[in-house]
């Protein structure tokens, strides 16, 4: 055998090898189809064979895919509009079913997919109000999306992992007249609150100033009282000091009157030598009371 034709062989060979083996992903999934029809699914990842042209091996990735679709326009039982944006997560499932229902295209499967979630989105939110879409309701509506995500893929060979409502929102024409409308009711709640704040301060400021002159006139009371007690026994005390010395006595309070009337040094007094008022001036000075 001549070298061509040994390296012709060797050629053959090797081509006859990378046309038998095929190698399958951590990240893939594989089918082998033999004449057009599935002869196995369940391929490990690693190196694996086959036969040239009578057979043929199809990778799908099995790695989470997402169905994101656009915003879509709904009409809740009060007739009004509502934006919902969902999404949807799934994975091949099944090799042969996603083959034989989609082609093996992850394009078709978010299709078909797309409808199904699209038409009960429009039921669960057709039966609902706009409050209960927005927020009262949305947990059951996911719930239910999931439920029929799930039922839908098993014509498609896929798993459902999650479907969720990202947004739900109002037009952008009719936002603003709701923003508005809610802002003139929280304006109106808050107007209301002071009313009532700005009342109940009144009553605070009434019901402190009562207190305040029942306390004035119960402490004006006890100084009346207290102002008596000591008048009283201040007159007592000045009774039993008269009593003691009368002529002291008086000559002690005529002090204080001369202290009292010449307290400035251009005070004028006009009145009689001879009165009573200046007879301890002329030497009638107090005799000591007898002990």
């Amino acid at each position: 055998m001549g070298s061509k034709t040994l390296i012709v062989v060797v050629v053959g060979l090797a081509i006859l090898a990378s046309l038998s083996m095929f190698r399958v992903q951590e990240t893939e999934t594989a089918l082998k189809l033999q004449l057009g029809r599935v002869e196995r699914t369940d391929y490990e990842p690693g190196l694996h064979f086959k036969l040239p042209i009578i057979e043929t091996v199809i990778k799908f990735d099995k790695r989470v895919q997402t169905l994101d679709s656009e915003p879509e326009l709904y009409l809740t039982n009060e007739k009004k509009n509502v934006v919902v944006d969902s999404f949807v997560k799934w994975r091949v499932s099944d090799p042969h079913r996603f083959y034989t229902s989609t082609g093996g295209s992850p394009m078709r499967a978010n299709e078909r997919l797309s409808v199904v979630v699209q038409k009960q989105l429009k039921d669960e939110v057709g039966k609902r109000t706009l409050q209960q879409v927005v927020s009262g309701e949305r947990a059951e509506i996911m719930d239910t999306l999931r439920l029929s995500a799930k039922q839908a893929s098993e014509d498609l060979g896929i798993e459902i992992i999650d479907a969720r409502l990202r947004r739900v929102d109002l037009p952008e024409r009719v936002s603003q007249s709701v923003y508005d409308r809610m802002s003139a009711e929280r304006k109106e709640v808050a107007q209301r609150f002071r009313s009532e704040g700005e009342e109940r301060a009144r009553q605070i400021r009434a019901e402190a100033e009562r207190e305040r002159e029942v306390i004035l006139a119960g402490a004006e009371r006890d100084a009346q009282t207290l102002r008596g007690e000591g008048d009283g026994k201040s007159t007592e005390i000045y009774a039993n000091a008269y009593g003691r010395d009368a002529e002291f006595y008086s000559f002690y309070r005529s002090l204080n009157a001369y202290r009292n009337s010449f307290s400035n040094a251009s005070d004028v007094l006009l009145i009689d030598p001879s009165s009573q008022f200046f007879r301890f001036f002329k030497g009638d000075l107090p005799r000591p009371a007898n002990r």
